[in-house]
């Protein structure tokens, strides 16, 4: 079984930089305001024996006030790991808030380093001494903004957890969980997941990191990641949400397919529509989950339908499932959907079936091209899956807005069936 480290400490004692540090690229997103971690984030970094370990980042542990519910989920990530690395500010010294942040964990029976950051300065190599106080036997000075000391910290690490192995990349299709704040996507991962693995609350923006779940359904694997709410700049209340809605639209680039949650109380807002269209551009297949559906009245339902139009217009009438994130109504019927949506990504078609659907569609409507010119279809091949890519050889090309690009898409999709699924067409000018 692979081993498993939780970050922890109290707020902004540099928690995140030194994630970040040790998983080598940045995730967890860092900033000055305490807080902005709010949910465990999961990473691995690569022992000296070239064997991996999982390690988690957590939010500031705060015992004034927890209105969100954010120690909760720092002592979940407690009681999955096999060994702590709580940090503290070297600089700010022992402070109070530090002892009882570690009289909180201590009694849980893990073993545990202390990590001093800001060990470059001066002032954290004097206050050292202060922190061998806490009882934890392995103190390093460390510096997870410059990377000073995070070599022994690595080697504090091996030699603490219990047998480390590779850890296995889940063979699933990533599916990202995206939406405005405050419609449901992180109920909808929890309700699909069993077990409250992502900080649900009904403060806009409380989703900031993204989070990987894993959910097998009816034999079958998905990787789901909730992420934060985005909005557009000028309504973002300041740089962490800022970093949030661009790691958040990161998660849209690695992922397969997209669930865009919905308030179906409020239709679909020019704020969903964007969304989709992030997400359409970038190839990948789309789902709209219409959240709350069971709190709806006739004339919200009637709204509903006006708005669905140009959601079903632009981006080619994808699966719509409707649903209760709160109380699960409705949510397994998100699975066939994404089965389907799959299918349709991955979707291979003979050279005879794409070329005879193209001629179809250009006896039926034909349009001029350039100079008076008729535009003429050569031959036709698919290329690529994931999104389906078709090269086209015809006399001429055709800008990527040309209406008629848009007419032979649509009916390569509608042959095909694929909704919700974009569809590339590459055109290349062949002489005769």
């Amino acid at each position: 079984m692979t081993a498993t480290v939780a970050i922890v400490g109290r707020p902004n004692v540099g928690k995140s930089t030194l994630f970040n540090r040790l998983v080598g690229r940045r995730q967890s997103i860092v900033h000055d305001q305490p807080g902005v971690t709010r949910d465990r984030i999961v990473g691995q970094i690569q022992l000296d024996n070239e064997e991996s370990v999982y390690v988690i980042d957590t939010g500031g542990l705060a015992f004034d006030e927890d209105l969100l519910g954010l120690n909760e989920q720092v002592f979940l990530a407690v009681e999955e790991c096999d060994l702590l690395v709580l940090v503290v500010d070297g600089r700010e010294g022992l402070v109070p808030a530090d002892i009882e942040v570690w009289e909180a964990l201590r009694g849980r029976g893990k073993p545990a380093l202390l990590a001093v950051n800001k060990g470059d300065t001066k002032a954290a190599q004097q206050n050292l001494g202060e922190f061998y106080a806490l009882g934890i036997s392995s103190v390093l000075l460390v510096s997870a903004e410059h990377g000073e000391g995070i070599g022994d910290l690595v080697e504090a690490i091996d030699a603490a957890v219990p047998e480390a192995g590779d850890i296995e990349t889940p063979d699933a299709p990533p599916v990202a969980i995206v939406g405005r704040p405050n419609v449901g996507k992180s109920s909808l991962v929890n309700k699909l997941a069993g077990e409250p693995r992502v900080l649900v609350s009904p403060v806009a923006g409380t989703t900031r990191d993204p989070i990987d779940s894993l959910l097998e359904y009816e034999g079958k694997q998905y990787l789901l990641v909730d992420t934060a709410g985005i909005r557009r700049r000028a309504k973002t209340s300041g740089a962490a949400e800022d970093l949030a809605i661009m790691m958040a639209r990161r998660q849209i680039d690695r992922a397969r397919i997209v669930v865009l949650v919905i308030d179906a109380s409020e239709g679909v807002t020019s704020g969903d529509l964007g969304i989709a269209g992030a997400a359409w551009d970038m190839g990948r297949s789309l789902i709209v989950v219409c959240n709350k559906w069971d709190l709806l009245d006739d004339d919200a339902r009637e709204h509903l339908e006006l708005t669905w139009e140009r959601m079903a217009t632009l981006y080619a009438d994808p699966p719509r499932v409707n649903l209760s994130a709160e109380t699960g109504r409705g949510v397994t019927k998100l699975f066939p959907a994404l089965n389907q949506a799959l299918e349709g990504l991955d979707i291979k078609v003979g050279t005879g079936e794409i070329n005879r659907i193209f001629e179809k569609a250009v006896a039926f409507h034909q349009t001029p091209g350039k100079g008076g010119k008729p535009w003429r279809l050569y031959y036709s091949t698919q290329v690529s899956t994931s999104p389906p890519t078709f090269m086209l050889f015809a006399n001429q090309t055709l800008p990527r807005n040309d209406p008629y690009r848009r007419y032979l898409e649509n009916r390569l999709r509608e042959a095909l069936i694929l909704p919700g699924v974009p569809i590339r067409l590459v055109i290349r000018k062949r002489d005769a």
